[in-house]
């Protein structure tokens, strides 16, 4: 096991989901981006859905907790299934892709959420597609969003492997 590059890796994604404390536009979060981000990097599966998702669980203990959870986290865990698709083959083309499949994914099944749990749409057809419609100015921010993070996140690792040869990742490693 490479523990730098483990613990490397843990800390980008426990700094990202403490971004999430700081006022930002209504969908702009790096969340799903280090979904992507922790299912392409860490070798050991349990690890690339744990380390996510007890990121943002840990900033959900201080922003709060709602009905909508599963829901939220189920998402990111099919993103997280994304990123094991890009770490078979990581290029720019590819994990471009995957961040706006992300994206709509997220989009997809979180309003559908909002529509089958929640009050504020009637549960017919006419509800379910006032609900996707409402959100798409949201989903602007989602794409833009899980793009950035995506960027910088996967850059600034291909960066420090350069800059310090210990963050690579050996073969039995993440």
């Amino acid at each position: 096991m490479n523990k730098p590059r483990v613990l490397f890796l843990a800390g980008i994604i426990l700094a990202a989901a403490v971004s999430r404390l700081i006022p930002h536009p209504p969908n702009f979060s790096p969340i799903a981006a280090l979904a992507l981000f922790g299912g392409a990097q860490f070798s050991d599966k349990r690890a690339a859905f744990l380390v996510p998702l007890a990121a943002m669980f840990l900033s959900d203990l201080i922003l709060g907790l709602h009905a909508l959870i599963p829901v939220i986290y189920g998402s990111f865990a099919l993103i997280v299934c994304l990123g094991f698709w890009v770490r078979r083959n990581q290029n720019i083309r590819r994990i471009g892709s995957a961040a706006v499949f992300g994206a709509i994914l997220f989009f997809l099944v979180t309003n559908f959420g909002v529509w089958l749990f929640g009050s504020f749409y009637p549960k017919t057809c006419d509800g379910v597609t006032e609900c996707y419609i409402v959100a798409i100015p949201f989903f602007w921010n989602t794409l833009t969003s899980d793009l950035i993070y995506t960027a910088v996140l996967f850059g600034g690792v291909r960066v420090a492997e350069w800059r310090w040869p210990v963050l690579r990742p050996t073969p039995a490693a993440c």
